[in-house]
């Protein structure tokens, strides 16, 4: 639980600390009896209000849209990949903010589109990911330089456009030392920040380091600390650990630790493009972190079974305002598995959707129940408070 004095009490220290007056017949002492404020006569003061606000606060994993996911998405107009999410569109919407790793950056079709090794993707891609709910992309990862700067400077300025929030690749050294942060309805902030491990051997260009965000710890400290005075809930964005395992490495667990030490709030990861468990972590002010490792797939054009298994986190932020003091606390996480859904035409993956785990109807995999089971253990092995949701 992170507890915060508002400035509001320091004015009020400041006013009365230096304030010249006498305090006139009418004024009361205050004291503490028991818990309860009471003036000099003994009578009992009513207690402060207390005001909670809460926000429930989603994230989806890697969006790695391979030639033959845009390819599905192609119209007369251009791109549509909107029919693809359409069966999870409710559960990216009713969150106040949700966010997604765009692991393949969005340069548009003007500079080519391509695959793997070297992805780029249609702009389209964030109209739709913003019509289908998600509110921030995060975009270090191993290949936001795919396609150089050029990709990035459009993804971005597209962004910019139609009011998707993103972090991790930046336009300018300028862009970059801008924490974002989202002020919601309910009064709570939330800080977003994202690094990755690397680049696939490419190199940053030279001066221009805002290009994509890379893990130091130096640098993710300073982001923390800064990101700690704008809002009441940091999240921090990692692209680590190992393609394809199922379990966190050490280098991500201490990543993980570090992070919960310098008081990062929760701790989301991506990458190995497989479900890895999810965990609470005690930092060294006893506060505690909440680390999803990795959150699989969401949308792409891997074939094996447990790379088309990805799923929505959802976790709630209460925020406890009484006085001059506020509470924050990461309450109630809860998952519910996706699966990217297909069919094969002529031996091609055609029809692309991602439709939540349990309604799947691929026969040639294991049995629904017992898939779903599997996946159920394996995130709560570290966790088994965690809700894991079957619609």
């Amino acid at each position: 639980m992170r507890i915060r004095l508002l400035i509001s009490c320091l004015i009020v220290l400041l006013i009365t600390g230096c304030s010249n007056e006498v305090p006139n017949e009418a004024d009361h002492q205050l004291k503490q009896i028991n818990g309860d404020e009471k003036n000099e006569t003994g009578n009992l003061i009513e207690s402060l209000t207390q005001e909670i606000h809460s926000i429930h606060i989603a994230a989806v994993g890697d969006l790695l849209i391979h030639d033959r996911v845009y390819n599905e998405a192609k119209t007369d107009k251009g791109y549509n990949f909107l029919p693809m999410l359409e069966e999870v569109q409710q559960y990216l919407e009713e969150p106040a903010i949700t966010i997604a790793n765009q692991e393949t950056i969005t340069g548009g079709s003007a500079i080519g589109l391509s695959s793997y090794p070297k992805f780029n993707s249609p702009l389209e891609l964030a109209d739709n990911l913003k019509d289908a709910g998600i509110d921030v992309l995060t975009l270090a990862n191993n290949h936001t330089l795919d396609r150089g700067e050029v990709a990035i400077q459009n993804a971005i300025s597209y962004y910019e456009k139609i009011g998707m929030e993103y972090t991790g690749s930046y336009k300018s050294k300028e862009d970059k030392e801008r924490i974002r942060v989202i002020e919601t309805d309910e009064q709570i902030s939330v800080a977003f920040l994202s690094y990755t491990y690397g680049t696939n051997g490419m190199e940053i260009p030279e001066g221009k380091d805002y290009l994509v965000n890379i893990i130091d710890r130096q640098q993710i400290k300073k982001d923390v600390t800064k990101a700690r005075t704008l809002a009441d809930i940091v999240i921090t964005s990692y692209h680590f650990g190992d393609e394809y395992e199922r379990y966190p490495n050490n280098a991500q667990k201490d990543l993980a630790q570090f992070s919960a030490d310098i008081g990062v709030d929760v701790v989301i990861g991506h990458h190995p493009h497989v479900l890895q468990p999810i965990e609470w972590i005690e930092g060294n002010n006893g506060d505690r972190t909440l680390v999803a490792y990795s959150l699989g797939n969401f949308l792409s054009g891997q074939d094996q079974l447990y790379r088309r298994i990805g799923g929505i986190f959802q976790f709630e932020i209460e925020k406890t305002v009484k006085g001059n003091e506020e509470f924050v606390q990461v309450l109630h996480p809860s998952f519910l598995p996706t699966f990217v859904n297909y069919d094969l035409l002529d031996g091609r993956m055609k029809n692309f959707s991602v439709i939540p785990l349990s309604e799947r109807s691929d026969s040639k995999l294991a049995g629904e129940d017992e898939l779903f089971n599997e996946i159920e253990d394996h995130l709560t092995i570290w966790l088994p408070e965690l809700e894991v949701i079957k619609k």
